[in-house]
């Protein structure tokens, strides 16, 4: 599998991520594995401990109230993480693009990823593309994908609850 690291699929890693954090350094690189990713270097306890700052930076961005905040929260982790751009076939995949350095630890290589990837998705998909659950007591993350840019609930058995909860409320107040 080629993974394009600067898009959706870095927003869904990251989700995936934030959702359900790795509970130690061979967790999660078993599952930035299974979502495409090549790790050069062994991933160590400082890897796990970056991972979790990133992500609670990236939650920040998730959490954001208004575009302006959004976009000024995901600026921030951009600079703190990216490096100039470069022409990469590492591990012989073929030439590609990063905005990061060779040989980093996973943990920076999750802020870069992230960072960029979230970034491009806000921008080429809309601002409101990323976002909580909408059913109250289910605080999952999700990108939104769709083709129409509308999706409120992290999967159908949310979207399906909320529809009987709504369904119940009418019926409830009907004479």
């Amino acid at each position: 599998m080629h993974l394009n690291p600067y898009g959706e699929d870095a927003v869904k890693l990251a989700a995936d991520l934030a959702n359900r954090r790795p509970a130690d350094p061979v967790e999660l690189a078993e599952r930035c594995r299974a979502a495409g990713l090549v790790l050069e270097r062994p991933v160590t306890r400082d890897d796990l401990e970056r991972t979790g700052a990133v992500l609670d930076a990236w939650e920040k961005v998730v959490d954001a109230v208004d575009e302006r905040e959004r976009a000024d929260l995901v600026n921030r982790m951009l600079a703190a993480a990216a490096a100039y751009p470069r022409l990469t076939d590492h591990a012989d995949s073929g030439w590609h693009l990063h905005y990061r350095d060779d040989h980093q630890p996973l943990g920076s290589l999750l802020f870069s990823l992230i960072s960029v990837g979230t970034a491009l998705h806000l921008a080429g998909r809309g601002m409101h593309r990323l976002r909580r659950c909408a059913v109250i007591e289910c605080a999952v993350i999700f990108a939104d994908t769709s083709r129409t840019g509308r999706q409120r609930y992290c999967g159908q058995r949310c979207a399906n609850r909320d529809a009987v909860r709504r369904h119940r409320s009418r019926v409830a107040r009907l004479p």
